[in-house]
C-alpha cells in the first residue's frame, strides 16, 4: 500500500474544484492521486494536517475518480483507502461523492 498525505505531499491548504481555479485544486490532487494508482493497487489518502477541505475539492478528487478517470464506485473503494481521524465528517463527503457520481458520457462534449 502507498501511502499518500495531502498536507505532506501536495499542500497544507487545499484550493478550489478546478486547477483553472487557483492552485491546489481538486483536480491537480486526483492526478497525482491517479499517478500513485497507476504504481500501486492501493493508496491511502490521509486528509489530516490541513486547513480544511471544501465539498467541492473533495467531490473533484474523489467523485472525480468515476466521472473523469473511468474508475467504477467498487473500484475507488478497493484501491483507495481515506484516513481522516481530525475530521471524520470528510469520510462521509467523500462515500456520497462516489455514491453520486457517474460516468461521463463518451458522446458529451467535455466542458474545458
Amino acid at each position: 500500500m502507498l501511502k499518500l498525505g495531502v498536507a505532506r505531499d501536495f499542500s497544507p491548504d487545499p484550493g478550489p474544484r478546478k486547477a483553472s481555479q487557483g492552485q491546489h485544486s481538486g483536480e491537480a490532487f486526483r492526478r497525482l492521486l491517479m499517478r500513485k494508482l497507476a504504481a500501486s493497487d492501493l493508496v491511502e489518502v490521509d486528509l489530516d494536517g490541513t486547513s480544511g477541505f471544501g465539498s467541492s475539492w473533495l467531490d473533484e478528487v474523489f467523485g472525480g475518480l468515476i466521472r473523469d478517470e473511468g474508475m467504477s464506485a467498487a473500484e475507488v473503494r478497493r484501491r483507495v483507502r481515506v484516513k481522516s481521524i481530525a475530521d471524520e465528517t470528510y469520510l462521509f463527503i467523500i462515500e456520497e461523492a462516489i455514491n453520486l457520481a457517474r460516468p461521463r458520457d463518451a458522446a458529451a462534449p467535455v466542458a474545458a
